[in-house]
């Protein structure tokens, strides 16, 4: 009994790992990091070979496979959960605030944070629209700082890839 519910958790655990992993790989992949994908899928698939070996060689025991679909659901959910703790990659901040796009402005230039303003036109008339792009770790940071100046700015996030020039994070 004690075997079999060993097994399925070993699965279990290496399924998670390789899942995690493979997410992580997968955001490396859409931000062109081929080299360092290529090394997280090695173990991504190595991981997960040793595992379907396992159950391979314990087909009669079906908490085997519990444990394989459990660990693969939370494979994802800690994959990504890690992911948006590192925070991999760039993102562009879209801001328009109908009374405050200066104060935002500024607020985000005291924290040396790049920023770029925008004309554009909106349904009841002109707008300024703030664009930073910034590392996705501070996304959440610099997100605060807008809603510190104006709870109602319409904010957008997209997945930034850059092209060229130089992005930085905050200039400390």
């Amino acid at each position: 009994m004690f075997d079999t519910i060993a097994g399925s958790l070993l699965i279990m655990g290496m399924r998670i790992c390789d899942v995690s992993i493979g997410t992580m790989r997968t955001i490396l992949i859409v931000q062109g990091k081929k080299y360092l994908a290529g090394i997280t899928g090695f173990f991504e698939v190595l991981i997960w070979v040793l595992a379907i070996r396992f159950i391979f060689q314990h087909l009669d025991n079906y908490a085997n496979l519990l444990g394989y679909a459990t660990g693969f659901a939370l494979g994802n959910i800690l994959g990504i959960t890690l992911e948006q703790k590192i925070g991999f990659g760039f993102v562009q901040l879209n801001i328009i605030s109908k009374h405050y796009t200066d104060r935002i402005a500024d607020t985000l230039r005291k924290s040396k944070y790049g920023v770029t303003i925008l004309p554009g036109e909106g349904s009841a008339g002109g707008v300024s629209i703030i664009i930073v792009i910034i590392a996705r770790k501070y996304q959440k940071k610099v997100i605060r700082l807008v809603e510190s100046v104006d709870k109602e700015a319409f904010i957008t996030v997209q997945h930034s890839l850059p092209y060229r020039g130089f992005i930085h994070g905050a200039r400390k």
